[in-house]
């Protein structure tokens, strides 16, 4: 794998003026704060983030804060300096804190249909306007050779499946080609007459990843399949399958509702381990965080349909299309070593 530059100089000092703009709470001993990630900030999910903050207050009696986001570092950097106690971060997020800070550790993560980690995934995914699909085909499969020399869009160079599995599917997959064998993930942060991409685009979130695609932005996008669940719906093809074609709603809520009733097709698709749960062990006593776990992985949250939405329901939750057994599961520090080999 080639090393990722993740960070650049401007980010590192967003991150500094950002993280410091929360209000610690972590020294107050009755007040739990929760960061949550553009993708799960918005509106549509208000419900889903109360559920759980309900649950949290009524078995341990604390008052639960939540600290909405529209930029992955500020809640990466809420977690990692003890502005948060907890936070739903995407893998690459959750190693980003625990980087800056060892205390920072997992605590769950949503299970795949099993109940367990076996299948504890989602996907990443490249999207192509549906007209535009046949230009990504190499015969009768999907190929990304054309991608070079496109606008692309990201999610933010913190997200997993937004930034970190792409770009590097990206540069193994061209590196192998002669004219590409230096291309590294860094090549991909900026575009320019010579540069792999014509024009970069950065989403902020994956929802907004798509609209840059949908609104003609981006010729191509990268964006996760559980963090769009609730704006779209299958119309043509398989689940999570190349050549797939998906529509957005047409009642789909913001920021989707600017591009509704557009369709957009799969051109690639990459399993990537699910996302975590995470608290600062510096801030959460041990008590509470033996009591975090209970609550977590209770039958209570598994069954309650704001958090893990029915497949056939309409509700906007965390975790939609249940089909299974899904539940949160305890997850430890080294499931997460796949994601950490990305950058090596």
């Amino acid at each position: 794998m080639k090393k990722l530059a993740l960070m650049l100089l401007c980010m590192a000092m967003t991150v500094v003026f950002a993280g410091c703009s929360f209000t610690a709470n972590s020294e107050s001993d009755d007040t739990l704060t929760i960061a949550w990630l553009p993708n799960e900030s918005g509106a549509d999910l208000v419900e889903a983030r109360e559920e759980i903050g309900k649950m949290i207050k009524e078995k341990t009696g604390k008052k639960v804060e939540h600290q909405t986001t529209t930029d992955y570092i500020v809640a990466i950097e809420a977690i990692a300096n003890g502005n948060a106690d907890m936070a739903f971060l995407g893998a690459q997020g959750f190693i980003e804190a625990n980087n800056k800070n060892d205390k920072v550790l997992p605590l769950v993560v949503p299970s795949g249909e099993s109940g367990t980690l076996e299948d504890a995934v989602y996907y990443s995914w490249l999207a192509v306007e549906k007209e535009n699909t046949d230009q990504y085909k190499n015969g009768d499969e999907f190929a990304i050779d054309n991608i070079n020399g496109k606008r692309f869009s990201f999610v933010s160079n913190s997200s997993t499946s937004g930034f970190k599995v792409p770009s590097t599917g990206i540069t193994d997959y061209f590196t192998e080609k002669k004219e590409f064998k230096s291309l590294t993930a860094e090549d991909l942060l900026e575009g320019g007459e010579d540069k792999f991409f014509s024009e970069v685009l950065f989403g902020g979130s994956h929802q907004g990843s798509a609209v840059n695609l949908l609104s003609g932005k981006a010729d191509v996008a990268a964006f996760c399949d559980t963090c769009v669940n609730n704006y779209i719906e299958l119309a043509d093809g398989e689940v999570n399958e190349p050549g797939a074609v998906y529509k957005v709603k047409e009642d789909a809520a913001e920021p989707l509702n600017t591009v509704a009733g557009k369709e957009f097709s799969l051109i690639s698709v990459t399993p990537v381990l699910n996302a975590p749960f995470v608290i600062n062990t510096g801030t959460v006593s041990e008590e509470d965080q033996k009591m975090l776990l209970e609550i977590m992985t209770s039958d209570e949250v598994a069954n309650n349909e704001k958090i893990f939405v029915p497949e056939d329901y309409e509700f906007s939750g965390l975790f939609s299309k249940k089909s299974g057994k899904e539940r949160l599961v305890e997850v430890e520090d080294e499931w997460f070593n796949p994601i950490r080999e990305l950058a090596k």
